[in-house]
């Protein structure tokens, strides 16, 4: 896809080495003498005294004709002047843009030899991603990817212009920064003028942006660049980039409300199509309905209540606080040993066990519990799940939360189409729970980050009960991803040391580790809120890329590793010695 900046940009590129770029090339252009400059896509001869060039550039392709052979070879870098042409009656070929031109009479200058590519460059050649990776700089020359990165860059475009609208200033935080709260681990950099003190690199500039605040900034936002040294998977790398803001004098509503406005416009740039208002659940509606935080609202199928049709079950299976029930179309054909993974599957997630129900034709039901069932209960598992004949229904009888989540689960696993594929659908999930279980001493685990404002309804709730209390935190979901997260911020003192009590963090230890902060708050905070969300999962998303490799430039692998530039890689002992490091062998 060409978005409509870049079919502007393709006609007016001239340089002195060039008039246009390839893909500009149109009827109108006829009689016009033209330079161009690229890549040889291919080369064709026919017979001695006549060549023909596919021309390549970041555009498209255009067709070169030479008068006489050329020694040229695919992916030489040349200049070809030449005159526009119409293509001869029966040669038009639509699936390019360029088709019903080429450019004849052509003088053809080599700029750089090339060596034969270790794999072609057409998007129609399916080639190893290891291979693509080890020649990153060749892959980046495919018109898929080509696309991407177009896309990517719209999409940042059209994010700075609605955060510039909406009175934003952009401001670049440190690179260079002290350890966060976040949670993850983070990249360390050995200081060379300080022996044994590191610096990290950001996993986000939270705090920086909550000191903005406090600066009187008052509307913050960065296209920021954030490091986390966890396990890479399709959605996760090392290196990450996102839409980084933050607000004063604002409510979580104000916060959604310049988020969506933001997400809505990329959508636009990217697709051609700008989506509809974004609705809002609650965390305890999406997981209630849908067994997940980031519900695919693609799959209009939700998970059924029928606790109270086995309350006073005889079936001991279903002897549990909650019974939840998933219905799967055309499940009826599932084979037992298909069943017996979903089974274990739910197992593995924590369920004691999982029922599954064939729907037969005449609506009797298929199951090794079925003759343990009341009639009532028969009917109500059909009823209250919507089955219809063919269709497979799973219960899980277990507390709320798991069993909500195996059938989540379940329900992403054999409901949930690629992730780029149908209409998208947003969503806004608010009110997470403050905390999230506790740890090994027993203290409370802080859900999102500890400088997060509870609800305010539950404020009493944080000194009797923490663990039932809700945050003012809210995520961003587009078609089951977790686009980014954000909150509304402790900026009251007295609040924020009952938050770090709570989580077992001693005044000492909150001091030593957010002194900056407290003491920033402690000279007048206004209330601010924020968020923050990855770019590289959106554009993914807008793409219908598999995993978000394939929106960024020279991403790394799944083990982490580089494989164009081999790093990581070592340093010399002359580097370790002048920043005062010494390496150990990694225990076996």
């Amino acid at each position: 896809m060409t978005t409509s900046n870049e079919q502007t940009v393709a006609g007016v590129l001239a340089t002195s080495m060039r008039d246009l770029l390839c893909g500009a090339l149109r009827p109108e252009h006829v009689g016009q003498q033209v330079r161009v400059c690229g890549w040889v896509a291919r080369r064709r001869e026919h017979g001695e005294h006549l060549a023909f060039i596919d021309l390549r550039d970041r555009s498209g392709i255009v067709q070169c004709v030479v008068d006489g052979s050329v020694d040229l070879r695919s992916e030489y870098v040349v200049q070809v002047t030449g005159t526009v042409r119409p293509r001869p009656e029966g040669t038009l070929n639509e699936t390019i843009a360029t088709g019903a031109v080429e450019i004849g009479d052509c003088k053809v200058e080599v700029l750089a030899a090339a060596e034969p590519p270790p794999f072609g460059l057409e998007d129609r050649s399916e080639v190893d991603e290891q291979i693509r990776l080890r020649y990153r700089y060749l892959d980046l020359r495919r018109p898929r990817m080509q696309r991407n990165l177009r896309i990517r860059a719209a999409v940042n475009r059209a994010l700075r212009a609605a955060m510039d609208r909406q009175g934003f200033v952009e401001v670049e935080t440190p690179i260079l920064w002290a350890p966060t709260p976040e949670g993850a681990r983070e990249f360390a950099v050995p200081s060379r003028l300080h022996h044994g003190s590191f610096y990290v690199l950001p996993q986000s500039p939270q705090l920086a942006k909550q000191l903005l605040m406090v600066g009187g900034i008052d509307r913050y936002y960065q296209i920021a660049r954030c490091m986390r040294d966890e396990d890479l998977r399709a959605d996760r790398q090392f290196e990450f980039t996102q839409l980084d803001l933050e607000a004063s004098f604002v409510t979580q509503d104000d916060v959604m409300a310049f988020v969506s406005e933001a997400v809505l416009d990329a959508a636009e740039v990217a697709t051609g199509v700008r989506p509809g208002a974004i609705p809002r659940m609650t965390w305890h509606e999406a997981m209630d309905r849908f067994g997940v935080d980031k519900p695919d609202l693609r799959v209009e199928i939700e998970l059924t209540d029928l606790s109270e049709t086995f309350q006073d079950s005889e079936v001991r299976a279903f002897s549990a606080p909650v019974v939840k029930a998933l219905r799967i179309p055309d499940g009826a054909t599932f084979t037992r040993s298909k069943l017996d993974t979903l089974t274990e599957k739910a197992k593995s997630l924590g369920a004691q066990g999982l029922a599954w129900f064939r729907v037969q034709d005449d609506g009797s039901l298929d199951s090794p519990l079925d003759r343990f069932l009341a009639d009532t209960e028969r009917a109500a598992i059909v009823e209250r799940s919507h089955a219809q004949a063919g269709d497979l229904v799973l219960i899980v009888a277990d507390e709320w939360r798991r069993a909500v989540e195996v059938l989540g689960a379940l329900r992403a696993q054999l409901l949930s189409p690629p992730v780029g594929e149908g209409e998208p659908r947003y969503v806004w999930v608010m009110d997470f729970p403050m905390f999230d279980g506790v740890d090994a001493d027993g203290n409370p685990i802080s859900a999102h980050h500890p400088f997060t404002m509870p609800h305010p309804d539950d404020f009493e709730l944080m000194k009797t009960d923490p663990l039932k209390a809700r945050s003012q935190a809210y995520d961003l979901v587009l078609n089951g991803w977790e686009l980014g997260s954000g909150s509304v911020r402790i900026h009251r003192p007295d609040l924020q040391s009952e938050v770090f009590r709570a989580l077992g963090i001693s005044e000492e230890d909150a001091e030593q580790r957010f002194g900056f902060l407290l003491g920033a708050f402690r000279h007048g905070a206004p209330p601010h809120a924020g968020f923050a969300f990855g770019i590289d999962r959106l554009v993914a998303i807008f793409t219908g890329a598999d995993t978000i490799r394939e929106v960024i430039a020279f991403p790394k692998t799944q083990s982490g590793t580089d494989l164009m530039t081999q790093a990581p890689s070592t340093i010399s002992n002359s580097a370790l010695l002048e920043l005062g490091i010494r390496t150990i062998p990694k225990e076996s």
